[in-house]
């Protein structure tokens, strides 16, 4: 599972299976406790979350809107 980059305790990554045909671009977040699963397009939005409380959702949203292109990059660079 490449990670693109970890940021205060959370994981953000993308697993190398992302199914058949693969997903859309996305960024998982992880971290003890918990796991969420954002879109990037056409705007940052909440696919899943389990055990992240809304504070922490709106955060990590935040988190992966001011740096979807670096996401976006890492995701094209591995898949293609």
């Amino acid at each position: 599972m490449p990670v693109v980059f970890r940021f205060d305790g959370f994981r953000f990554h993308f697993y190398s299976n992302e199914g058949d045909p693969r997903e859309p671009v996305h960024i998982h977040v992880a971290r003890a406790g918990g796991d969420a699963k954002f879109w990037l397009f056409p705007e940052v939005e909440m696919a899943y979350n389990c055990g992240f409380d809304a504070r922490t959702i709106k955060r990590l949203q935040d988190v992966v809107a001011s740096r979807r292109s670096e996401i976006e990059e890492a995701w094209n660079e591995y898949f293609t």
